[in-house]
């Protein structure tokens, strides 16, 4: 039986009422990761050793053998001008460039971090929040990563990426949220790919080809956590929109998703996670 060593940056901390039900970071990224790598295979287990970004600005020294690495995401704006947002954002260029071999996955904010460590803008987006499950419409790239002309996952942000950076290639958009996420390919595809945009119908390549992958949104998240930062938000997000939000927190009405689950997080962004560090 092999065994996937993954590495989580965790950029901030859950509020006590959903700590106290679900545990910290660490512990919602390890059910998602369980949870997807149960649907695939049974032969393969995994580590997650979490650090924390923030407080400590504690990351996996150098000479650590990871697979992967995930950059959670975080109630704080990664525009923001503060000593560890900055460091997380030289050390990400860094190991962007320096080890191609490691899978780096970005988180919501993890999302906003990848894209400013490549040089692009994060803003608050004026068209407002996205919140509870959203419906993505992907492009025919997204469509063939994962499987569906759309992906419905939880959402809880206000910033946004514009654009995506060079070399990297988008996955899919709302009409809220251009950037929905994105991919960078390994490095040795780069001539393959030089005229690849996000029309392109199909990839020949497979899923171990992509070096980052980013989502805007939280497949981490379950309609119990959802629920409850919809609860601790109604100041900051108003009662119209949570209220509309909580129809949501389980999933698009009428809508039905494979084992019962409330949206596409475990079932596809997850299962795309396991593909892209090779487990398939």
């Amino acid at each position: 039986m092999s065994t996937i060593r993954l590495a989580l940056l965790i950029c901030d901390d859950l509020i006590p009422p959903l700590k106290t039900i679900h545990g910290n970071y660490t512990t919602i990224y390890h059910h998602l990761l369980s949870s997807s790598l149960a649907r695939i295979t049974s032969d393969v287990t995994f580590t997650l050793d979490g650090y924390d970004v923030v407080k400590d600005m504690a990351y996996p020294p150098d000479s650590a053998r990871y697979d992967g690495l995930l950059i959670s995401g975080s109630r704080v704006s990664a525009y923001e001008d503060v000593e560890w947002i900055n460091k997380l954002i030289a050390y990400v260029k860094r190991i962007i460039t320096e080890k191609p071999s490691l899978k780096i996955f970005g988180i919501c904010f993890g999302h906003q971090i990848v894209a400013r460590a490549l040089g692009e803008s994060c803003v608050q987006n004026h068209s407002g929040w996205e919140v509870a499950v959203t419906t993505i419409q992907l492009t025919p790239l997204g469509k063939a990563i994962f499987g569906s002309d759309q992906l419905d996952i939880q959402q809880s942000h206000l910033d946004h990426v514009p654009t995506c950076p060079p070399n990297a290639h988008l996955l899919g958009s709302t009409d809220v949220t251009p950037n929905h996420g994105m991919v960078i390919f390994d490095p040795a595809l780069a001539s393959i790919l030089a005229e690849l945009d996000s029309d392109t119908p199909c990839l020949n390549v497979p899923l171990t080809s992509i070096h980052v992958l980013t989502v805007q949104g939280h497949p981490e998240f379950t309609e119990s956590i959802m629920t409850a930062l919809l609860d601790a938000r109604v100041g900051l997000l108003g009662e119209k929109l949570v209220k509309e939000a909580r129809l949501r927190a389980g999933g698009i009405p009428g809508r039905r998703y494979p084992d019962g689950l409330a949206c596409d997080g475990v079932g596809r962004v997850g299962k795309v996670i396991w593909d892209v560090l090779g487990v398939v």
